[in-house]
C-alpha cells in the first residue's frame, strides 16, 4: 500500500509525466494507492496560485483525485505527528511542517510513502519510502 506525496500528484498531471511513474502507476492496483488531505491541499494552493488554475484544478480532479483514497490528518495522525516532532527536536533535526504530517499519515496507515523528494523525509524513524520518479 502506497501514499503518494505532493509531488507525485503534479507529476501525474504534467504534459510529460514520468515514464518511471507512469509505468508503476499502471502495475499499482488502484485500491492500494491513496494520499492525504495535506498533498491535497498542497495541490489546489499551488494551483490557485497560477494563472490558469481552473484547468489545473480540472486535469488534478479528473486524473488523480478520482482515482485515490485520500486519508485524512485524523486523530492518530495527530498523535503520531506530535510524538514524531518531539523526538526529532531533540535531536536537533528540523523538518516542515506538511512533511510530518504527511509521514505521520503514511506511518499510521503504514503505508509506502512514495515521493521524489526523498531527501524531505530522511530520518524519519520507521517510514518506508520509494522514488518512482527516476528508475
Amino acid at each position: 500500500m502506497y501514499l503518494f506525496d505532493t509531488d507525485i500528484l503534479s507529476n501525474i498531471v504534467k504534459r510529460s509525466p514520468s515514464a518511471h511513474l507512469v509505468a508503476r502507476l499502471e502495475k499499482t492496483a488502484r485500491e492500494m494507492q491513496n494520499s492525504s488531505a495535506i498533498n491535497v491541499g498542497e495541490i489546489y494552493y499551488g494551483a490557485m496560485r497560477s494563472a490558469h488554475s481552473e484547468k489545473i484544478i480540472r486535469a488534478f480532479e479528473e486524473k488523480v483525485l478520482s482515482n485515490l483514497t485520500i486519508l485524512p490528518f485524523d486523530e492518530g495522525s495527530a498523535k503520531i505527528y506530535g510524538k514524531l516532532k518531539a523526538r526529532l527536536e531533540k535531536k536537533g533535526m528540523v523538518k516542515s511542517e506538511p512533511d510530518l504530517r504527511i509521514a505521520s499519515v503514511a506511518l499510521q496507515h503504514k503505508l509506502i510513502l512514495v515521493t521524489g523528494n526523498t531527501q524531505h523525509f530522511d530520518d524519519i524513524p520507521g517510514l518506508e519510502v520509494e522514488n518512482w520518479i527516476v528508475g
